[in-house]
């Protein structure tokens, strides 16, 4: 593969989205969410991550595009939004959020 003149840009880009992953809360964050959408008491429950810190992981996850939500009434349902972010959690599922 010849590298072109677009791909230190693209390889610039991918390591800056790989440092909105590059988070544990971030990730367990991301494991919940893997395996389907959930609103913020559910996040905590099954992260054991603070109201105040899910708070603000959450914001910079839909910041970065990776999350997004949808609202029911008054609660808020988070999913993953980002399809290479959906692909990537499947396979960090199957080997690390399961419990393997």
């Amino acid at each position: 593969m010849d590298l072109t003149d677009e791909m230190p840009v693209k390889a610039e880009e991918v390591a800056n989205f790989l440092k909105g992953l590059a988070n544990s809360h971030r990730l367990l964050v991301l494991c919940a969410l893997a395996e389907g959408e959930r609103n913020v008491s559910e996040l905590i429950e099954a992260t054991g991550i603070a109201p105040t810190s899910m708070s603000q992981h959450l914001a910079k996850l839909k910041e970065e595009g990776i999350v997004d939500f949808r609202r029911e009434h008054r609660t808020l349902f988070y999913f993953i939004a980002h399809p290479a972010v959906g692909e990537l959690m499947g396979i960090l599922y199957q080997h690390f959020c399961k419990g393997n």
